[in-house]
């Protein structure tokens, strides 16, 4: 039993508007896509500010130097395009320096056999070729309107300015101290004299901040010099020999060769619907497998969710996981934190963009790149340093990820939708698209509505909101364990979603997430 009131309730009610509307784990930089969208930016154009902003923002959580993949639909051509910009392992990269460890597994999210000193896990022996950038910057080649240079401003100036120190802030840096103390470059930017965490403010007064002149200096050079400079420039040959420096396999050439891989997303066809989602190396065909179970399972949807709709969601999502652990080797500790942010993006013009990006653990490798200023990801730890199985490391391999960003649509309405929260990812995704698609709940309405999360692990976790009868249903055919929606750590994963139903644009994100919020653009000047 835990201390946790049984009564309070928490509300946040979505967002409505003719305008665009961004969606984001980190309110701030949801207002900076929204400006893009003031100032007459597309979606893609939106996406761009937005991505850099909570690189900033939220650093911990994702950055330049991760990866992860979005989809795209265009309403003019009544299109969706998906963008691939997963992490790579190094070229050079020898598997045998990660020996096994006699016993015992990994000590961060995936339940690996270990490595000696983790190296597969923190420090530079972690890092694998980032793309973020290039997918960005692909997107915004194909449908960006607004100038790079213009998106990328508001970025450096909150890196400049630095973000404000509160108590969540306070919290998620406590909670990798020991991890960020052994790198000076990461000590000297996260913690008070390069050993403690920051203490939580006490007053309204206190306006500490984690200021990074160094990642504004970057984010101004690459606003000038376009998104490839990142892979070919003169931050490609800093960022590869501060990598070296460190110990890391990152090259010149593992930056030079990586792009990422863009294409026409196929429907996936539901009720009077469907989904477009991420292909290949990404939750995407797990979701796709979900709902093939679930057009069997639920077959006559009733006004809400009832018993029988939560156990076919746990059925659906045990099933496609299994299908998925078996062939593709992916086996994340389902209940640890991981590093990603999901944030959605609809324009007035009902353009949309699902972007999913991630460091992989909070705080990536735990390293900073003193040239560039940048928080480096720890995309090795996706790799299964066991040799003989699908997803075991080898040299420029592409990693397997649990990002699912995906956007659906009712007959009646149109939807984009992600989540951050490692394998909790899919099914939070999954039930939130059932929520808008079978029971054609408003936006609000799904992002308040009980999830359950089923992910691998040995229990379901059932939200404690949930009425008895589903519970005990629940309960009839496995084991159940129930919990609180909390702030953290979060046990459904943290979900951002925007909606476009009869020409009102519509944003919602995570409840219990005291950062995360939808913010709109101002009403568009001369639209009735």
């Amino acid at each position: 039993m835990n201390a946790l009131s049984r009564t309070q309730v928490v509300l946040k009610p979505a967002v409505a508007s003719k305008g665009g509307v961004v969606a984001a784990q980190n309110r701030l930089a949801a207002a900076v896509g929204a400006e893009i969208l003031e100032n007459g930016g597309d979606a893609v154009d939106a996406a761009v500010a937005t991505s850099f902003a909570l690189g900033v923002l939220e650093p911990w959580m994702s950055g330049p130097a991760g990866g992860g993949a979005m989809v795209i639909w265009r309403a003019e051509e009544a299109k969706a395009y998906s963008v691939f910009y997963g992490m790579r392992s190094p070229a050079g990269i020898d598997p045998a320096d990660y020996p096994l460890s006699a016993s015992g597994t990994a000590s961060d999210l995936f339940p690996w056999k270990s490595v000696v000193g983790d190296r597969n896990v923190e420090g530079a022996t972690s890092i694998a070729v980032p793309g973020t950038i290039n997918g960005i910057g692909t997107a915004h080649k194909h449908f960006g309107r607004m100038s790079w240079r213009e998106l990328l401003q508001p970025a450096a100036i909150h890196a400049r300015r630095g973000f404000q120190i509160d108590w969540y802030a306070a919290l998620i840096i406590a909670s990798a101290t020991r991890s960020l103390a052994k790198d000076p470059d990461a000590a000297a930017l996260f913690l008070e004299d390069g050993q403690w965490p920051p203490v939580p403010p006490w007053t309204a007064l206190d306006d500490r901040r984690v200021q990074n002149a160094r990642m504004a200096d970057t984010i101004c050079y690459l606003a000038e010099e376009g998104f490839r400079e990142f892979y070919e420039g003169e931050i490609a040959k800093h960022l590869a020999a501060d990598v070296q420096a460190k110990g890391g396999s990152l090259s010149f050439d593992d930056l030079r060769t990586y792009h990422a891989e863009m294409r026409q997303a196929a429907l996936v066809p539901y009720r009077d619907g469907g989904f477009y989602v991420a292909p290949d190396l990404t939750a995407g065909p797990t979701f796709a497998d979900v709902f093939h179970h679930l057009t069997r399972s639920i077959a006559s949807p009733c006004a809400e969710p009832e018993s029988q709709a939560y156990c076919a969601y746990a059925d659906a999502i045990d099933s496609a996981y299994r299908a998925r652990l078996a062939e593709a080797g992916d086996r994340e500790a389902p209940h640890r934190p991981a590093c990603t942010t999901h944030f959605s993006v609809v324009d007035r013009h009902g353009n949309m963009v699902a972007k999913t990006q991630t460091l992989l653990s909070v705080f990536g490798s735990r390293v900073v790149s003193p040239s560039t200023g940048l928080l480096l990801n720890n995309g090795i730890m996706w790799f299964d340093p066991e040799p003989g199985h699908p997803n075991s490391l080898a040299p420029a391999k592409r990693c397997l990820m649990n990002v699912c960003p995906v956007i659906g649509e009712t007959g009646e309405a149109r939807f984009a939708i992600g989540a951050s929260g490692g394998r909790k990812i899919l099914p939070a995704v999954a039930q939130l698209s059932s929520f808008l698609i079978d029971y054609r709940m408003s936006l609000e309405e799904a992002f308040h509505q009980p999830r359950i999360d089923v992910s691998g692990g040995p229990a379901v976790i059932g939200d404690e909101m949930l009425a008895p009868k589903i519970i005990e249903a629940l309960s009839e055919r496995r084991r159940v364990v129930t919990t609180k929606r909390t702030v953290y750590p979060n046990a459904f994963a943290c979900p951002t979603g925007v909606m476009r139903k009869g020409g009102i644009n519509y944003g919602a994100s995570e409840i219990m997430s005291p950062w995360a919020d939808a913010v709109a653009e101002s009403f568009p000047r001369g639209v009735a």
